[in-house]
């Protein structure tokens, strides 16, 4: 008696738009999939190219390279398989271990620059 029958009819109108609206297990599952499609090709995937080419870099240092250790710059002097001697000032040689090196200076980069 205390409630309208509009009211009684919008309550069971609403609680079955919200039974059919609501999404089923393999419309969440796409999400999720999609989602991780996208930071793939967003996140990963630019960040393991980048990661190649530094390896890449790193793989092709020989003597005479000029190359950047932790700030420090430096000419490659001698190359034994993972250790690179740097000549960093006249008569000042430092070992350095071949993964620490944080960038290649090509020839390229040197006469762009001036």
């Amino acid at each position: 008696m205390f409630i309208s029958p509009a009211f009684a009819q919008t309550v069971e109108t609403a609680a079955e738009v919200s039974n059919s609206a609501a999404p089923d297990g393999m419309k969440i599952l796409i999400q999720i999939v999609l989602i991780f499609v996208v930071l793939y090709f967003l996140l990963l995937r630019p960040q393991q190219k980048r990661m190649k080419a530094h390896q890449e870099r790193l793989n092709s240092i020989v003597k005479g390279s000029q190359i950047i250790i932790g700030g420090i710059k430096g000419k490659v002097t001698a190359v034994k398989d993972d250790i690179l001697t740097v000549e960093i000032a006249k008569n000042t040689e430092i070992e350095v271990v071949r993964d620490y090196v944080s960038q290649v200076i090509d020839k390229e980069e040197k006469n762009s620059k001036k």
